[in-house]
């Protein structure tokens, strides 16, 4: 298992293969994604990658985080996500992770924070058929209906499915396709819609239920260090 990369959505377009069909991708920046920190299974009882990515004014960082960012020689990043890897997975610390690191027509799994709606009824929600619209039914044609029996069980259950907050949670879609990378622009195309707003931070993995393509790039692709 290997790290995955941290990306802000930046929206949605189309591209057109050499057949001319249009496909719909989801356009996800990457920028200045490294290596802040490493979790050993000596020192932490587990093994991962933190990795971080953005700028954050320096104003902006509390002063442990201060010290964190320094320790690792690396500029105050924005957002920082752990993700766990194999032993031999690790990434030198500093170390700057490219979008090549997807191949292209890989699968890749992408979390991020679905878009809230605010309190929704059980029929936007939950897609409920309603009550009927005649015989006796007025004023509640939209509402759920019955939530508990009388005698038995005589109660509502847990996790019913009512009406209420809608959005706003954590969502992985699974086996969506990598169609196009761009690594001078940190930009990876990915076919289909993502969870989450414009402007919000996803997660890209490898896809967790198919085999791993031959010939990505292990533990990761990094950046060449550049000449001084």
């Amino acid at each position: 298992m290997r790290t995955g990369m941290i990306a802000r959505k930046l929206g949605m377009t189309r591209v057109f293969t050499a057949e001319g069909e249009h496909v719909p991708v989801t356009v996800l920046q990457v920028e200045n994604c490294q290596v802040v920190a490493q979790r050993t299974q000596e020192k932490d009882g587990y093994v991962a990658l933190q990795l971080g990515v953005g700028t954050a004014k320096v104003k902006n960082v509390t002063k442990p985080m201060r010290g964190h960012f320094a320790k690792a020689k690396v500029e105050p990043k924005r957002k920082l996500v752990e993700f766990r890897v194999d032993d031999d997975g690790l990434v030198d610390v500093g170390a700057e992770i490219t979008v090549d690191h997807f191949l292209v027509g890989q699968k890749v799994d992408v979390t991020g924070t679905s878009i809230g709606k605010g309190f929704a009824g059980a029929m936007k929600r939950h897609n409920f058929g309603g009550l009927r619209a005649t015989h006796g039914v007025s004023v509640s044609h939209r509402s759920h209906g019955s939530t508990g029996g009388r005698q038995d069980p005589g109660k509502t259950f847990k996790n019913k499915k009512m009406a209420g907050h809608m959005g706003d949670v954590r969502v992985t879609t699974q086996n969506l396709t990598v169609v196009q990378t761009d690594v001078e622009r940190g930009l990876l195309l990915i076919r289909g819609a993502v969870p989450g707003s414009e402007g919000g931070f996803v997660l890209v993995r490898d896809a967790a239920k198919r085999k791993r393509p031959d010939g990505v790039p292990y533990p990761a692709a990094q950046r060449a260090a550049q000449p001084e």
